[in-house]
């Protein structure tokens, strides 16, 4: 990801500290933190926090931290949203004609024990070092329980962090960890209730403040649907119905690697941020290739076949092409629009397979090269069936030639240029029709 513009080098700077520090805060960064963020981002946060004194009065410029932590520009960038998504930064702007000032207010970290108990943060943490390491950290730190003006641009876990790579089912919609504490009452658990009445269990003894915040959090973590989550507190129910908060952690990861081919929940930076204004797309092309980005390519099918759900068939093939192959779902995306186009809207397994090794082994990454590369392909192709067309006339006869085929062959060609042209016409048509698609469904 190309972080280079976000900020400048003359940029300025305060640093503010939102509250006291925690006694054993740098135990935290280093053994809690730093394996979640990276040393990058626990840099920053020690920088920073040593820069107040000088930031007091006069601004600092991002050239300072350029130089204190040898990063480049968008590195340091790439730091702070970390800190911001991980709940231990916030970032305040304001511009004037003279110059873009950012307020940096830090935010208290944890103490080892507060860290351990929450349940985001230590599920996280355990999957991100392992069971060996997590226990004997628990072991050690857990004790007793721990109870302006300016327009905020502080990232969310959501907008930075994804908890695996991205599939053909889209990405888990994370928030961030104070989103979380402000909207854990809000979330309307009345499918929850609805359940455990039906089976007469005690609600209020399930869905206690305490559970409620674990539930939102699980769900968010692992993608669940509701209908998951009740299986998995059913499952970590006691005889007195008490949840085991244990049991119904794990119970949601076993649900997670089930839906994603066993992989590990890992933070990994996301691959498409949400555009900026003045980042969107203007041509119809660009517009299509934004699209192609960023939904997940059962979206796409169910959009070209106008809503209806995707066929548990398609959804097979495309999955083991995609696992077989290893491709982006972006660029997936684009094989399944191609293809569609190509075959009258039939989704040929052995013709995509055939497209997709092809595909795979030039390396494409994004929408935008894969569109490229099918239009060269496409381009070789037609010129290579115009040189053997020509190199054929060649080898005929050299008799005279009639000027009836003369102008037979010349009204050939008027022909092949119409159908050309209703060839280009038809696919600007279909990619309006999809954009319309697109602009329907968002509106919903």
């Amino acid at each position: 990801m190309n972080y280079i513009g976000k900020i400048l080098p003359v940029d300025g700077y305060f640093v503010e500290l939102k509250n006291d520090l925690p006694t054993e805060y740098t135990l935290s960064l280093t053994h809690l933190y730093q394996p979640l963020i990276g040393i990058h981002a626990i840099s920053l946060f020690q920088t920073l926090l040593n820069e107040r004194m000088f930031t007091a009065n006069t601004p600092q410029t991002h050239h300072t931290l350029m130089n204190y932590l040898n990063l480049p520009l968008d590195e340091v960038y790439r730091s702070r949203i970390k800190l911001e998504a991980i709940g231990l930064l916030k970032t305040y702007v304001s511009q004037s004609s003279q110059a873009t000032i950012y307020t940096y207010q830090l935010q208290s970290p944890f103490s080892p024990a507060g860290f351990f108990n929450d349940a985001m943060l230590t599920q996280l943490l355990y999957h991100h070092i392992g069971e060996e390491k997590f226990s004997l950290l628990e072991k050690h730190f857990s004790k007793k329980k721990d109870r302006q003006t300016d327009v905020e641009v502080t990232a969310t876990f959501n907008e930075v962090f994804q908890t695996f790579t991205p599939t053909m089912e889209g990405a888990p919609a994370n928030q961030s960890l104070e989103e979380q504490e402000q909207q854990m009452t809000q979330l309307d658990f009345s499918w929850m209730e609805n359940m455990l009445r039906q089976r007469m269990i005690p609600i209020n003894r399930v869905l206690t403040k305490e559970n409620r915040k674990l539930i939102m959090q699980m769900m968010n973590l692992y993608d669940l649907a509701s209908f998951e989550v009740e299986k998995s507190v059913l499952w970590a129910l006691s005889e007195d119905n008490i949840l085991n908060q244990d049991e119904f952690k794990s119970a949601c990861h076993d649900l997670f690697k089930t839906k994603n081919n066993q992989q590990s929940v890992r933070l990994t930076e996301k691959q498409n941020r949400k555009k900026t204004m003045r980042d969107r797309p203007l041509t119809k092309e660009e517009q299509l290739i934004y699209e192609l980005e960023t939904i997940s390519p059962k979206q796409l099918l169910e959009d070209l076949s106008n809503g209806k759900q995707a066929s548990e068939q398609d959804m097979k093939v495309i999955r083991e092409v995609m696992t077989s192959q290893g491709l982006p779902a972006p660029v997936m995306n684009v094989l399944i629009h191609y293809v569609l186009l190509q075959s009258n809207m039939k989704l040929s397994k052995a013709y995509i397979e055939t497209i997709a090794s092809h595909w795979s082994r030039a390396n494409l990454q994004t929408a935008k090269d894969a569109m490229e590369f099918a239009k060269k392909e496409k381009e070789r192709y037609q010129g290579k069936q115009k040189s053997n067309k020509n190199n054929s006339y060649r080898n005929m006869s050299t008799e005279v030639i009639p000027d009836w085929f003369k102008d037979r062959n010349k009204k050939k060609s008027t022909e092949a240029e119409d159908i050309e042209d209703v060839d280009k016409q038809k696919e600007q048509e279909e990619i309006e029709a999809l954009l319309r698609q697109y602009s329907v469904s968002n509106e919903k």
